[in-house]
Formats: structure tokens, sequence, C-alpha cells
């Protein structure tokens, strides 16, 4: 499986990151260990919200529109991010 998911800083309140992964647990960690430049600012982590996928080509799809304008506004209304 592989899974796209929203990440709510700790933190920063309000400062989410979107993503995709093979393995959710482990990237939690990474984020949290600092080891992406994007996020060890924030850190640390926790998941907010995911979804799961047959195939990677579909999580990094649904991961491009949820970083989009209309993809915020769609967390925004539907997952309350």
């Amino acid at each position: 499986m592989f899974y796209t998911y929203i990440l709510e800083s700790a933190l920063k309140a309000g400062e989410f990151y979107r993503g995709h992964t093979d393995d959710l647990k482990r990237r939690l960690s990474e984020h949290n260990a600092g080891k992406c430049p994007h996020t060890s600012k924030y850190k640390p982590w926790k998941v907010k919200f995911y979804a799961a996928f047959e195939t990677e080509n579909l999580a990094r799809e649904f991961e491009v529109y949820l970083k989009s304008g209309s993809g915020h506004a769609f967390a925004k209304k539907h997952f309350g991010l």
C-alpha cells in the first residue's frame, strides 16, 4: 500500500505538511528526527489525515492535489484542516 498524508506541527498549530510514502510510520519518524529539511523547523509532527492507495502513482497524484489551492480548500472543508 501507498499512503498520502497530512501532518500537523505540534510546535506550531496550523502548520501542515503533505506527502506520500509506502511506510507511514517510518516516514513520520524521519520527519520527527529532522531528516527532512522541509519539516525539521516545526517538529515534532503528528498525523492528522492519511489515505491508502494501491499504487504509488495514485498516492502521488492525491498528494499533488492536496498541495494545490483546490486541495487546501478540500482538506479544510472535509478534514477540518
